[in-house]
């Protein structure tokens, strides 16, 4: 009976530790990579920000369902893993700059992405800025020191490098 109790007492403890820290950490972070991709920024820009192609290229999406547009802005729904998010277009400047936000709301997190896209000798740089916000302190704790801030952006550069024949090792850190 000892060992239930002290077992349970350690189970406590490292709830009341990953609650208090991640209370501690800030609810909005920012996190950004770059891709070198040998596609110039034309075809890149396609790749971007033809959504509905999507389950296409990236794994682990296996489902876009266009939305009727909000302020003249495309809306998009994606499924992934059983999750469904609802995504807004803000800012569409063709060819170097592409801004997609969460627009649902009730989420432990929302956010937005930045796509920046440049010309880079005979191919592109891809920039994406995670502009993030974690509600719940459990979701900042498991998004900071578990997941990491940069672990949907390092899969999403992964996935379209494959796509385009390149490669990407994101960065250690």
């Amino acid at each position: 009976m000892k060992w239930i109790v002290g077992i349970l007492a350690v189970v406590g403890a490292l709830i009341a530790v990953v609650v208090i820290v991640g209370m501690s950490l800030p609810q909005n972070h920012t996190a950004t990579r770059t891709a070198r991709l040998s596609q110039p920024p034309d075809r890149v820009w396609e790749m971007v920000t033809n959504v509905t192609a999507y389950p296409t290229w990236r794994k682990g999406v296996t489902a876009v369902e266009p939305l009727p547009p909000h302020d003249d802005n495309i809306m998009w729904r994606e499924t992934s893993g059983g999750d469904k998010l609802t995504f807004e277009a803000v800012t569409s400047e063709r060819p170097s700059h592409f801004v997609a936000k969460i627009s649902d709301r009730g989420l432990p997190f929302g956010g937005s992405w930045d796509y920046r896209i440049a010309p880079d000798g005979a191919g592109s740089r891809l920039t994406i800025t995670e502009n993030g916000e974690v509600y719940n302190p459990v979701f900042r704790f498991v998004s900071r020191y578990v997941m990491g801030h940069t672990a949907t952006i390092d899969k999403y550069l992964t996935d379209i490098a494959a796509r385009l024949g390149d490669t990407y090792v994101p960065a250690s850190g």
